[in-house]
């Protein structure tokens, strides 16, 4: 393929791909210039670096769930928007296993603000305000879920429950002890 139509959204989109195909700590220049067929250097002039690719890519991620966990989240509170949120969080990871590793990086402090993190936040705060918890324990139970999920949904793709029974009723009972944690929360 020609250098004709690349662009630095063109080539996160194909970064996007190519860690869900190969994995996110697998993406490198070279490995996107092979899939456009142009020589590494000619992808310098839409990104940065590697380490610039790698935040384009978790970017992406960050957005793509975010507009998923808002389009299931609309219109439901307590339980029900818990549910949902953790149900499109765990969906997504298992559909793009490289994007969602991508999601994990570390960003630094301005990027992160401006970028959708700060949307699943708003969201789970949301989720949180139906539970009626006291905002200044709103950050502990922010923590509490997205450790929840993300330590589940991290040894579910790593076959952490490969030979440990049904899976999905594990994913159930641990949504319901995370809802009466909610609503029982330590004052």
């Amino acid at each position: 393929m020609a250098r004709v139509g690349v662009t630095a959204e063109r080539l996160t989109e194909a970064a996007a791909e190519l860690a869900d195909d190969v994995g996110f700590e697998n993406v490198t220049v070279s490995a996107l210039a092979r899939r456009f067929g142009v020589k590494d250097a000619s992808l310098y002039s839409h990104i940065r670096n590697a380490h610039d690719l790698r935040v384009r890519v978790a970017l992406l991620a960050l957005a793509e769930l975010a507009d998923r966990v808002a389009e299931a989240l609309a219109g439901r509170a307590g339980k029900q928007a818990l549910i949902a949120f953790a149900t499109a969080y765990r969906d997504y990871a298992k559909q793009h296993p490289g994007r969602y590793a991508a999601g994990q990086l570390r960003l630094d402090p301005e990027t992160a603000a401006t970028s959708a993190a700060g949307r699943h936040s708003e969201m789970t705060r949301a989720i949180l305000r139906g539970y009626d918890l006291p905002e200044r324990e709103e950050n502990h139970a922010v923590r509490l879920l997205h450790s929840a999920f993300h330590g589940f949904v991290s040894l579910e793709r790593s076959g952490g429950f490969d030979y440990s029974g049904d899976v999905e009723a594990s994913w159930d009972r641990l949504l319901d002890a995370l809802d009466v944690t909610l609503r029982n929360w330590p004052s």
